[in-house]
């Protein structure tokens, strides 16, 4: 793959921070010996899960929004790889594949205005090259029976995550997303606002269920859209955490029933996420710890294909609190998912 950038055994030893008497999650993680064919490889491999990255802000500047979320990868894998080794994390089910990485594209976008129409349409027909690899990369590692668990980008990569995983079980998914927008938006080329209705249209998304959706930020014709379509749901924020209509468990359980009999993909994007640092970031939204309870109760169903977390855009300053909410979300999922 012409943009994968295998993580090698030099990078993981310059990241880990080794201590007497401890054993780091990096320590036991697996990494691929061979990259010619991933899937022959994966097959290989006594793991259940395979993490990579996707370093990226192409679709969110081709959404008008704040870049930044190229560098969530880097963030998270420093902190990943130094929490603990121990009966709890279980590194030893864990590949750890590298990330997508897309350095010529980012470097076009430096030259390009948001406020240029043309710029745009250059950097939406970007994110449908990144959506090609995405899906290719989901689909390897999915036909090899392992769940991907992928880290950073847009949430533009909602489309290739879904497509590939629905490429390599031969029929469309579901999916859930935990998130403050609906990325329904039209079908005007792909940015990350348009992820789900891009996959919907194109037959690879059946059931969809937005969690925590702002009011203040879904359009009156989305709104009839969405309300139109009887596969897809939602539930707001503000009837959850504001006007308390409606209790966080139990709409977790309705978004679970509504994907949960098939394979479905779980999308977490820190925007919905209280003063994350993201390419949306909001003074209000559900907490961390809402979050985490949320990835653990959906990612304990056995139906459970892929978990996407995206949109974190770390500062200097925050790199270290962005890293360890990612952290703490990836081993959460594979904690409830090893549960079953």
């Amino acid at each position: 793959m012409e943009h994968l950038k295998p993580f090698t055994t030099s990078e993981l030893n310059a990241i880990l921070k080794k201590r007497p008497k401890e054993t780091k999650f990096g320590e036991h993680i697996v990494l691929l010996p061979d990259f010619d064919n991933i899937y022959e490889q994966l097959l290989k491999l006594d793991v259940s899960y395979v993490i990579f990255g996707i370093k990226e802000d192409v679709g969110v500047f081709a959404n008008y929004g704040n870049t930044g979320t190229s560098k969530a990868w880097d963030s998270a894998i420093k902190i990943l790889l130094n929490i603990q080794s121990n009966v709890f994390t279980q590194p030893k089910k864990v590949a750890l594949l590298g990330c997508l990485e897309f350095e010529t594209y980012q470097n076009k976008l430096e030259k390009l205005d948001q406020n240029k129409k043309k710029h745009i349409s250059k950097a939406r027909k970007l994110v449908s090259k990144i959506d090609e690899e995405v899906a290719f990369l989901v689909s390897q590692i999915v036909s090899a029976g392992k769940i991907p668990i992928i880290i950073g980008g847009g949430h533009n990569n909602a489309f290739g995550n879904i497509k590939g995983t629905s490429l390599a079980l031969k029929k469309p998914i579901h999916a859930v997303n935990f998130d403050a927008h609906h990325d329904f938006r039209a079908e005007e080329g792909r940015h990350s606002g348009n992820g789900f209705s891009y996959a919907y249209a194109e037959g690879f998304l059946k059931n969809y269920y937005i969690f925590g959706l702002h009011e203040n930020y879904i359009s009156e014709q989305i709104l009839n859209t969405i309300q139109k379509i009887k596969t897809v749901k939602y539930t707001t924020y503000e009837a959850i955490s504001v006007r308390k209509e409606l209790k966080f468990k139990t709409e977790i359980e309705t978004a679970l029933n509504h994907v949960s009999n098939f394979n479905f993909g779980l999308e977490i994007d820190c925007d919905a996420i209280l003063n994350t640092p993201s390419s949306a970031m909001s003074p209000s939204g559900l907490s961390v710890q809402q979050a985490r309870q949320f990835v653990h109760a959906i990612g304990s169903h056995k139906n459970a294909s892929y978990l996407h977390i995206c949109e974190a855009a770390p500062t200097p300053d925050t790199e270290v609190q962005v890293g360890k909410l990612i952290s703490y979300l990836i081993t959460d999922f594979i904690r409830a998912h090893e549960i079953l």
